[in-house]
């Protein structure tokens, strides 16, 4: 199976509608990935 990176852009839009209230199983879906992924990222870039 082949792995690949967020984009930018993604990222900009997994934040965005992170903080605009949306799920992360919807934006899973929207972008077309895993809801772990989601998930990993939004971890990732928490503020402390």
């Amino acid at each position: 199976m082949a792995y690949t990176q967020l984009t930018e852009t993604e990222r900009y839009q997994i934040s965005s509608l992170k903080t605009a209230g949306f799920s992360q199983l919807f934006i899973a879906e929207s972008l077309k990935r895993s809801p772990s992924t989601i998930s990993r990222e939004l971890k990732r870039n928490q503020e402390v």
